[in-house]
């Protein structure tokens, strides 16, 4: 949401009046410029105003989706009779949702599954829920256990790896196939480095490739 310019008002023009001070007084700013300079704070004032708002609303949205999220998690935990503890964060504009054990029961890794395909289900489960609820398209991210902690370690050392084999002169390389997320943490590990990467490929096959072009 962005401020309206405001404009001083066109009769102030007329209003000026040319005096001659008196010796040593001091001379009083043009009427059009105390206008002016007023006007101009007025309007980065609202502009700041506009935009604490408008980053304050945000916030507020990602929170009222980790609600909804954790309340979803929650009630499917109870069904499936599995003791889980649920954190909530929000940073860098998403909603993070995180199952957590003290106990470390084994029974959670049934949500991760192989590769953790069954948390990617779960994930966009808990983003329809998001969205029926508050009519807004969720970028949530759901980990279980920690999976995804220790999945952004993985990549974040592929990624690195396959940085080192282009400087050694290895080439564009290619690495294997992963969803939006996590090829974000990719190539933010290959732009930190000063090379060049690129997504390709279509649907399950799309993957990054990285190369020294920068």
């Amino acid at each position: 949401m962005s401020a309206e310019n405001v404009n001083p008002a066109a009769e102030a023009e007329d209003a000026v009046v040319e005096t001659t001070p008196a010796p040593d007084a001091p001379q009083a700013p043009a009427a059009e410029e105390r206008t002016g300079s007023h006007a101009a704070e007025a309007a980065g004032e609202g502009a700041e105003s506009s935009a604490a708002e408008s980053a304050s609303d945000g916030v507020r949205r990602l929170e009222e989706e980790g609600d909804v999220a954790a309340d979803y998690v929650e009630e499917l935990l109870d069904i499936a009779d599995l003791d889980g503890d649920i954190d909530i964060e929000v940073r860098d504009g998403r909603t993070y949702v995180s199952v957590v054990s003290e106990d470390h029961d084994e029974r959670l890794n049934a949500l991760v599954g192989r590769d953790g395909k069954t948390l990617e289900a779960l994930q966009e489960l808990v983003r329809l829920a998001v969205l029926a609820a508050t009519g807004h398209r969720s970028r949530l991210i759901l980990d279980i256990c920690g999976h995804r902690e220790r999945r952004d370690a993985d990549l974040r050392e592929t990624a690195q790896d396959a940085v080192e084999r282009v400087r050694a002169g290895e080439g564009p390389v290619h690495l294997s196939p992963m969803g939006a997320y996590e090829r974000k943490i990719v190539h933010d590990v290959v732009a930190d480095a000063g090379l060049a990467s690129a997504s390709e490929g279509e649907g399950a096959r799309r993957h990054v490739v990285i190369s020294a072009d920068a």
